[in-house]
Formats: C-alpha cells, structure tokens, sequence
C-alpha cells in the first residue's frame, strides 16, 4: 500500500533554521530498554519487535501504536517519556497526541453526516454556502463540497502558498496583526485567482479543508468541534478527543511534547521572537478541519470502526460517499482520494483506506486493510533533515500482520475507554 507522502509538506512559510529540539527526552531506562506501558499479546509481538526497531532507528522520544481486527482493539501500546511541570511521565496508550491530518477524515464524515440528516447538499458550491465573492476569479463559484472534500478544487500549494502556513504573508498582505484567523485567511485566499480549474485534477490542500470546518460551522449552527464531538465522536464511544492548542502552556498532562530541530517566528504575536516550531511556529487553532484534533492511536483505530458498517454515526448511503470515486477518477497507481481517506480496491475484494499525518513535532499514520485488520501509529517528532524516511511504518506494520499466526480475541477497548 502506497501512503500519501506528505514529508516536507508543511514548512512552506516563514524560512526555518536549525534549533535544539524541544520536548526530547530519553524514551529509554538507565538499562537502554525502551520503557512501554499497554498491552502486547504474545502472538502480536511482531508489532511490538517493528515498532520498538522504528522507534530507536529514528531516536523518537514518544509513540503509541494500536491494533485492531473485526472491530475489537487487540493491541494497544505508549513508548517513552516526556516531562510536563518538572515531572516524568510515561506514554499511556491513550495520552494524547496531535494527529496533524488524520483530522481530515473526521471532517470529512462530518460533512456527510450534515448530508445524511439531510442538512446540506454535497453538490453545493462554497460561494453560496459560506457567502464568498467570485469577483477575484468566477471559477471559485464551481468549487463544490464535493471537490473540497476530494482536492479537485483548484488550489495548488505548488503554485501558491499553502494558506494554513502563510501567516506572515497574510497579515503583511492584509495589514493586520499576528495571529490571523480564518476569516483572514479566507478573505486573503479568496481574493486570489485559482490555480486550476475546479474538478481538473487532484492536488492536496489544507485549505480545502479548512474551509469545510466552516461549512460545518455555518450548517449546524454550532462551532466546528462540538459538532464533531456531539454528533460523531460520542456515539462512536469516544471522548477524549479534542481540538489542540498552539503553546506548551496550553495542552495539559494527558498531551505528549513533541520534537523538531527546527524554529521559526512566532505567528502568535508581531514580535518576531523566534520560537520552537512546534510551539507556536504554527497558529494550532487555525489548523482545526484540516490538521487540528488530539487522539490516542487507540481512539484513532475506534474511530476506524465507523467506517466499517452503517451505525449510529453513518449509514450505508454516507459511506458509499465517503469512499466514493472523485470525477477525476483514479490515479496511476490505481488509488483515490475519498472524504479524509486514500482509498484502493484490495485484493480479497473490499477497500484498503489510509492517511498519514505531518507537521512541526508530528507524525501519524493510520490504515484499514484487508481482513478486517487496521491500525494507527503516532509519534512526537516528523522525518526532518537526516532522518530515516517517516512513511516507511506503512509497509512495516503491513509486514508485521503476516507474523500473527493465530490473532488473539481479547478486546481491550474496555480497558480504555
């Protein structure tokens, strides 16, 4: 399976440079053994023994890794330490990491949950629903949900700046000061000329999304994570999701630090201070349809099992959208992009689905594969500059199915939630 790359993605923006990492802790004992909490059943060791090698290969101080198959959680792992007020604390599978773009296919069930309770048309364009001009290019007015939710709507981070990393260019631009907020980045976005026509071509945008948190907002009638956590996440069992903040200050105890080597200027105020990447680097709250949730790997491969059967949250109908084929059709290697998910057709006859998730401190991975088996794998730091290729842990954790002989039946998901 081929994840959607999205290493050096996000440090488009103000230029980075080399910093002492914030956050690193040694994740290992005084012995070297890399300190572990959770539950490994001895016939998924595979896992394990994969994870740990990955994890010390690339001098990561903070992971989780879970495992599901048929709908029970069978695996579920924390690896390492971080320190908050002055205390050691040790990864619990579910402490809560920023999942960076894993938070796409949440938006995306959102918008066909609106569809579902008949709330909003997929087929309508952003212009009508959120009130926007085509003055600055009338093709803006052809931008769909449906293209939104599939990349297909015309902007293109080759061409043009990624707007969710153009805080400095935005606030210069529109004359405001540090931080910007969506309605800035709207209005700044909006009085540009598109990249493409909408629904020519497939090219990954932050914005798009970004965009359909407000869709959300202005449907519902309620801000884009109550929504989410009333009508998703609750009936799917899972609560300790939330939306993440931009300063070590802000995220409390349950939330690992993260790592990067990298700084840059503070986007939070017109200092110019510059600060960890991670910490404030990036305006966190703004990234919120598009990159914003915090999850556990155990939340994450629960949330999976919405998308396996109608239920509570979707029903057939909205999952046949979610994983639908965009107008554009597949691509080269025979894949799609859905509602928030990479898609393929797999070999026993249903669809294998993927993300992967990255910025500044920050690397996830979640999938959905053949025979009922997913799982997720997080981590508090991202490939940088020197480092062993992040995207890797696809085919590893693929590889590691195949050393689980017999597959244990005890679920855990009582233990966490």
């Amino acid at each position: 399976m081929t994840t959607l790359s999205r290493r050096r993605l996000l440090q488009t923006g103000a230029a980075a440079v080399p910093a002492i990492a914030l956050g690193s802790r040694p994740a290992q004992a005084a012995s070297g053994s890399l300190l572990v909490t959770g539950v490994v059943p001895a016939a998924m060791a595979g896992f394990d023994t994969a994870m740990k090698k990955f994890i010390t290969e690339r001098d990561i101080s903070c992971a989780q890794l879970a495992v599901a198959k048929n709908g029970k959680i069978l695996l579920a792992r924390g690896y390492g330490v971080y320190t908050k007020n002055s205390s050691l604390i040790r990864v619990q599978p579910t402490s809560l990491f920023r999942i960076a773009s894993l938070s796409k296919n949440i938006t995306g069930a959102a918008i066909a949950r609106l569809a579902q309770d008949g709330k909003l048309s997929l087929g309508a364009s952003v212009t009508s629903l959120l009130g926007l001009s085509a003055t600055a290019d009338p093709r803006l007015a052809k931008v769909t949900v449906w293209r939104l939710l599939q990349h297909t709507a015309g902007w293109d981070r080759g061409v043009s700046p990624d707007q969710l990393w153009a805080d400095h260019t935005i606030a210069a631009s529109l004359g405001v000061s540090l931080p910007i907020d969506h309605a800035d980045i709207i209005k700044w976005a909006t009085a540009r000329k598109l990249d493409f026509d909408p629904g020519t071509k497939y090219v990954y945008s932050n914005y798009g999304y970004m965009l359909l948190g407000r869709i959300i907002e202005k449907v519902s009638g309620m801000s884009y994570e109550s929504y989410v956590k009333q009508k998703l996440l609750a009936p799917a069992g899972i609560t300790r999701m939330r939306l993440g903040r931009s300063l070590l200050a802000e995220t409390g105890t349950s939330e690992v630090t993260y790592t990067s080597k990298f700084t840059n200027k503070t986007v939070l105020n017109d200092s110019g201070t510059v600060v960890p990447y991670p910490y404030g680097g990036f305006n966190m709250p703004n990234q919120d349809a598009n990159g914003g949730w915090l999850a556990s790997a155990v939340d994450m491969v629960k949330w999976g099992f919405v998308f396996d059967k109608a239920g509570t949250v979707l029903n057939s109908t909205s999952l046949s959208r979610v994983f639908a084929k965009p107008e554009i059709g597949v691509n080269s290697n025979g894949s799609w992009y859905g509602f928030g998910w990479s898609v393929r057709n797999n070999n026993v006859g249903t669809l294998n689905t993927w993300h992967n998730g990255s910025m500044p401190g920050t690397f996830s991975f979640l999938a959905r594969v053949q025979n009922g088996v997913s799982y997720c794998a997080i981590f508090n730091r991202r490939e940088e500059t020197g480092s062993p290729d992040f995207d890797s842990i696809d085919p590893i954790l693929g590889q590691a199915i195949g050393t689980v002989k017999t597959w244990p039946t005890t679920d855990l998901a009582p233990r966490y939630f």
